[in-house]
């Protein structure tokens, strides 16, 4: 195994985007053919695709619209291959931003409006979901944002995310058993339709990873003490791209947390830092300690690098040269535990996961996993180690997509800028940093798998020896 060191390390401006790729209605549309042939498939007459503000995912892949203030509902007939989509007052006035509106039935639900907005015209539930097809009988698929396993319930299809009203409406209007968890339709990382990707939707996501790895990396070689975390926040001009989860970025005793959003603290020598900043399809996380070298960290973890950052530089390093199209991702979990599986990592969440609209689409990459990575598949680097220990902590989460020879070679024709930042990106980790990648791996940061464990130093980061 190579092992790796700190070094000067010139990281390049990769540029910026200067156009924003667009998902067209014809692609929302063949989502929805595609959802009704699953559906089918599967036995259901209906779906009933459940979204809010913070759990909209599933609903703007297929719409294009996502729920701002409110709740919102898509029914698809999957015998007719009609669908209604439900929305509050607020929800009604959003709609044309739907790009498969003429392809679908809006209709006003007051129920779903903010409290004490006018719901005078409410009509009960039951006959919004008569109207839009479903009959007594019928077997309906629920899609919210999560599904269950035998591991915590004898009958995971019958364990539903969505607001009791609705589940209650809908097991009233079909009965009981009829009533089922759909998620896996769309979420499943071995079959779900959002699991793999167009060549638009992934330059898209490009798009959106160049933004915010500019935006952590803007802070990681601007950061100062002295600063407030809010002032730190305000290096990463942030562009209004909706986020996937909220701003991070805390230092000192907080940053122990690793989630909390900014404060008014100065940021001081020798404070531990984290910052993550998400948007939709995209999330970069850089965590070390302001300071200099090691001579300014606490006595007792003056060996930071060599016992903490080399073997987890190492160990991603060695999931980049691993990861790839039909990689099992058993194979790049013991990839990450066989380095750093020693409890001092503290390394329990899945060492990479699948990243889509939501920050967390879902994961094939656990112990024994037998799931094949699959080409259109876009996946986040997450390995977190929570040491709990004066250590803290170290982290270079940054984004890839997989693409075989032929998505390849349209995502190059059809977006040659971005073909070309990923082009250097992957040139810059295997001149630089000695991480060389499968072709079909397509690096979509601009911090690409650089690491500086002190932030005051980022000019130095961690490479593997040749």
């Amino acid at each position: 195994m190579r092992s790796s060191t700190l070094a000067d390390i010139d990281l390049p401006d990769f540029g910026m985007p200067k156009v924003e790729p667009r998902i067209s209605g014809e692609t929302y549309q063949t989502r929805l053919e595609k959802l009704y042939e699953a559906a089918d498939g599967a036995g259901f007459t209906s779906l009933v695709v459940y979204g809010d503000r913070e759990h909209g995912a599933n609903l703007a892949y297929l719409t294009g619209y996502d729920p701002r203030f409110e709740e919102s509902m898509l029914i698809m007939d999957v015998a007719s291959r009609k669908a209604t989509l439900v929305m509050g007052h607020e929800g009604l006035g959003y709609f044309p931003v739907s790009r498969v509106k003429e392809s679908l039935r809006p209709v006003l639900y007051p129920s779903f409006s903010l409290m004490a907005q006018d719901r005078s015209t409410t009509r009960p539930i039951s006959m919004m979901l008569m109207e839009a097809g479903i009959e007594d009988g019928d077997r309906v698929g629920v899609a919210g944002w999560k599904y269950y396993t035998e591991k915590e319930t004898a009958n995971p299809e019958y364990w539903l995310e969505v607001p009791s009203y609705i589940a209650d409406a809908l097991r009233e209007a079909v009965g009981k058993r009829n009533v089922l968890n759909a998620n896996r339709l769309l979420m499943n990382p071995k079959d779900g339709l959002r699991a793999v990707n167009e060549v638009d939707q992934l330059a898209w996501f490009e798009y959106a990873a160049s933004h915010t790895s500019q935006a952590v990396r803007d802070v990681v070689f601007n950061l100062e003490p002295g600063m407030t975390e809010y002032e730190a926040v305000r290096l990463m001009r942030v562009t209004g791209i909706p986020l996937s989860c909220h701003l991070m970025l805390s230092s000192g005793p907080r940053a122990f947390m690793g989630l909390p959003s900014p404060s008014s603290r100065v940021i001081d020598v020798g404070d531990p830092f984290t910052t993550a900043y998400g948007v939709w399809g995209a999330l970069n996380c850089r965590a070390g300690w302001v300071v200099e070298n090691e001579s300014q960290l606490p006595q007792e973890i003056s060996d930071y690098v060599p016992r903490l950052v080399a073997p987890y530089f190492e160990a991603v390093a060695e999931w980049y040269r691993l990861v790839g199209v039909g990689v099992e991702g058993g194979v790049l979990y013991k990839a990450i535990h066989d380095r750093i599986g020693d409890p001092f990592f503290g390394v329990h969440l899945n060492p990479g996961h699948l990243i889509h609209l939501d920050e967390w689409l879902n994961s094939p990459i656990h112990r024994g996993s037998r799931l094949k990575l699959r080409s259109g598949m876009a996946l986040q680097v997450d390995v977190i180690p929570a040491t709990g220990t004066p250590y803290f902590t170290t982290n270079m989460e940054d984004g890839v997509a997989l693409a075989d020879s032929r998505l390849r070679a349209d995502f190059a024709a059809a977006y040659p800028g971005a073909w070309d930042r990923i082009q250097a990106r992957r040139d810059f980790m295997a001149d630089a940093l000695g991480i060389n990648l499968k072709p079909e791996v397509l690096p979509f940061s601009n911090l690409a798998a650089y690491l500086p464990p002190f932030l005051l130093s980022p000019g130095k980061a961690m490479r593997l020896h040749p």
